[in-house]
């Protein structure tokens, strides 16, 4: 089935799972509420268009790319913002210590989303999960990684990575530092900014790309691209890239669980929600079972609520994610230690 029908299908399966409980309780035809996103529409459009065709809850759909904390505050009680969505999990708690949320009280939510991945006040919560996977030539016999592995000595000149101040790779620093402290994590930044292939730059798609092309064997990158990628018309370059590497989930030397690092998209409750009650049931729609079906099938991303099905690209080239259970605020608590720390070493130069 090709890209541009994944998300027709996800929507008419998500209408059929939904056509019971969310269709019991009809809402006015008058409700809405504003969702601010720093998410590109054609993400969560399919998710947005299912949860108003059940609801009949108009969204007004805000896309904010940069800024939005400080847009929300200087709107101040007057903001027309219900809910504030966006990627990174310092990005979401960023909103939180802004002021800006407010609590939300939620069985539903308590019972769809783990404790670590949603705030222990109410105040955020985890939407989907994308993993920091390693990305590899696919005829090295590699079956297992850890992420300290990629500053050993025997991938001098073979790892690919993007900017070491992405948010993506602070988190993986800063979850490094929670588990092995800062003096550690600078010693396997500096392992690995001397193990690069290339300067730390470009997106994660590149990664492939430059795996496929010879340039490094190694890297690091999000789980969602190997969708999107092995997704792509055969004979694009999306589709090489994809073909060319073998996804492996690595996990962290000393941690005894065995999981992978996350990141996430996530929510909340606006502060001056002037539609509250709209936008605790538009959160709670996106963690029900059929819209996290939607969140896999058409944005390649690891549902946050368990038993729901992997998209079958995920599934067959990544597999089933164990996750590492440190708490994302205890990552988040680092990122500025992180952020620092990458420049201290100069990765980026």
């Amino acid at each position: 089935m090709t890209a541009s029908l994944r998300p027709a299908r996800a929507l008419t399966c998500l209408a059929l799972a939904v056509s019971g409980a969310w269709l019991a309780t009809p809402a006015l035809a008058a409700d809405e509420l504003t969702l601010y996103t720093t998410r590109e529409a054609g993400l969560i459009q399919p998710l947005i268009s299912a949860f108003t065709a059940q609801t009949k809850i108009n969204v007004n759909t805000v896309f904010v790319k940069d800024g939005l904390l400080e847009r929300v505050k200087a709107e101040g009680a007057r903001s027309p913002a219900d809910v504030l969505m966006t990627v990174d999990i310092g990005n979401l708690l960023e909103l939180v210590d802004g002021g800006v949320t407010q609590p939300v009280k939620s069985a539903a939510l308590e019972s769809a989303i783990p404790a670590n991945l949603r705030g222990a006040d109410g105040q955020w919560y985890a939407l989907s999960l994308r993993a920091r996977v390693l990305y590899a030539d696919k005829n090295l016999p590699l079956t297992t990684f850890r992420y300290e592995d990629l500053a050993n000595a025997k991938y001098k000149g073979k790892v690919c990575i993007r900017a070491g101040q992405h948010p993506y790779n602070t988190a993986l620093v800063a979850a490094m530092i929670a588990h092995d402290g800062e003096a550690k994590a600078e010693q396997w930044l500096r392992g690995v900014k001397s193990n690069l292939a290339r300067k730390a730059t470009g997106g994660d798609r590149d990664v492939a790309r430059d795996i496929l092309g010879g340039i490094c064997d190694v890297g690091l990158a999000n789980s969602y691209y190997v969708g999107q990628m092995k997704s792509s018309k055969e004979g694009s370059d999306g589709r090489k890239w994809g073909d060319a590497i073998k996804v492996i989930r690595p996990t962290f030397a000393n941690a005894k669980s065995g999981g992978t690092h996350v990141n996430i998209s996530g929510a909340a409750v606006a502060k001056s929600a002037p539609n509250k009650a709209n936008a605790i049931k538009l959160i709670e729609f996106l963690v029900s079972e059929p819209a996290q079906v939607l969140y896999a099938q058409t944005n390649y991303e690891y549902p946050v609520r368990k038993g729901v099905a992997l998209d079958p690209i995920i599934a067959n080239a990544i597999g089933e994610l164990k996750v590492d259970p440190l708490p994302l605020t205890e990552i988040a608590k680092h990122r500025k230690q992180a952020s620092a720390l990458v420049d201290k070493v100069g990765f980026d130069q």
